[in-house]
């Protein structure tokens, strides 16, 4: 990955956030972190 890929992701997931945080006041960084934790859940399971 070089350096302006690199910059671009962090701007756009930074940019994610930020609306996320602004207009839905943080409900979709919930949601995810939700989402992601069941995962980690069910990966757990099958280890």
């Amino acid at each position: 990955m070089t350096n302006p890929i690199a910059v671009f992701l962090a701007v756009v997931i930074l940019a994610g956030l930020g609306f996320d945080l602004i207009w839905l006041n943080g409900q979709a960084t919930l949601m995810l972190a939700r989402k992601f934790f069941e995962l980690v859940e069910w990966l757990a399971f099958w280890r």
